[in-house]
């Protein structure tokens, strides 16, 4: 073998080792690069899983000066709330419409608007030309049967001892039946003018007919003048009693069912800001109004105040139920991307330094009363959990933060 053939040989055999090692080289690397991008996609894949939603982790220091509250899931006594409106009323027996029974012109009116009134109290007085002449017939007709009833009685003497006439006795009897029917009749008018019918007897004529409120309560209007002319049966006056003011509350068709008779309502004034009244109910209506659909609901009011006035608007929360449900303070509930989230606290022990890890627990929400709502765990937390009771945004801000951090 010539000294050429050789070196073409170890040539030959340089260049096939190169190429091996760089094959090699680049295998390596392509199982390197497989690796990370498996690394990468499984981490990908975890965070997918998680909702992206990472623990936040606070020093002992930032929890204590955060005041963060912890414990265990609580239960708390929460009501079903069905929300209605309505307007203060007072029952129909407790309002009355005063009218004139009479025809005549307004002599006096001895009230104004708000005034307080008694049942049988003069709100105006009322002359009437017929007056003085209703009187005096009473009178003649009252004469006329104490003359007849002392005439029957000594027909009737007569008759029983067989002395007297059975004609006479018969018609001495429908005389006196007949004026005792008048005279009731006057009487029952007199009545129905506020006269007393004794005071007429006795010689007394009334010049005027006084008007009386029929029930205790205010003056809630006045509709007359002095010197106007009523009609009988014209409305002169409006008196409202209101001791008895209730709340009636609307209730639509859609919550109806919940709805009965004991259960206790909150409700509040929009005229009065800060009002915060209760109350419980004791009616619910059976026939739908149809604008809107909607029921009455009818509760007595408790601890009635002064500034209650028929009429005033206002907007109720009726409790249909109550029942001891998990639940934490409003504070503790945070809501993203639409799903609402509460914080797990768990207590570390890390080179010697206290820290806190919180954890994003996702959870469902049911009835929201009084600024607590009702958890509804996805999953039971072990026993002996710790829920943060606070702070939840703050909790989602640090999180936020520590993303966007790992995310760089």
């Amino acid at each position: 073998m010539n000294k050429r053939t050789i070196n073409i040989l170890m040539l030959a055999l340089s260049l096939t080792l190169f190429l091996g090692c760089k094959e090699n080289s680049n295998s390596e690397k392509d199982t390197q690069e497989t690796k990370a991008s498996d690394s990468k996609e499984t981490e990908g894949h975890n965070e997918e899983e998680g909702g992206g939603m990472r623990p936040v982790h606070l020093s002992e220091m930032k929890f204590n000066s955060l005041g963060i509250k912890v414990d265990t899931l609580p239960k708390k006594a929460l009501s079903g709330i069905v929300e209605a409106n309505g307007q203060l009323e007072v029952p129909p027996q407790y309002e009355a419409t005063v009218t004139a029974v009479l025809g005549g012109n307004i002599n006096s009116i001895k009230v104004i608007e708000g005034d307080k009134v008694n049942k049988g109290q003069v709100l105006a007085y009322l002359s009437h030309p017929n007056l003085t002449k209703i009187q005096t017939d009473y009178i003649n007709a009252y004469n006329r049967m104490q003359f007849l009833e002392k005439e029957f009685e000594r027909q009737k003497r007569l008759y029983e001892a067989e002395v007297g006439s059975g004609k006479s006795f018969q018609q001495t009897k429908a005389d006196f039946q007949s004026v005792k029917g008048e005279v009731s009749g006057y009487e029952s008018q007199l009545r129905q003018l506020n006269l007393g019918a004794s005071q007429v007897r006795n010689g007394t004529l009334y010049e005027y007919i006084p008007v009386v409120s029929p029930i205790e309560g205010y003056i809630e209007k006045v509709k007359v003048q002095i010197g106007q002319y009523v009609e009988p049966q014209t409305s002169m006056f409006m008196v409202v009693d209101n001791e008895h003011v209730h709340a009636d509350l609307m209730v639509f068709e859609k919550d109806i069912y919940k709805v009965e008779e004991g259960q206790k309502i909150a409700f509040t004034l929009e005229s009065v800001p800060g009002s915060n009244l209760t109350g419980k109910i004791y009616s619910v209506g059976k026939q739908f109004e149809q604008n809107p659909k909607a029921v009455h609901v009818h509760a007595e009011i408790d601890n009635k105040e002064d500034y209650l006035i028929p009429g005033m608007y206002i907007k109720g929360k009726i409790r249909t139920g109550e029942e001891a449900v998990p639940a934490l303070p409003e504070d503790a509930v945070i809501e993203e991307e639409g799903n609402p989230y509460i914080f797990t606290a768990q207590k570390h022990q890390e080179d010697g330094k206290t820290e806190w890890e919180l954890k994003p627990v996702q959870v469902r929400t049911g009835i929201n009363e009084d600024g607590w709502i009702e958890i509804k765990l996805l999953e039971p937390l072990p026993e002996g959990t710790l829920v943060a009771y606070n702070n939840a945004y703050y909790l989602v801000s640090e999180m936020q933060k520590s993303q966007t951090s790992h995310g760089h």
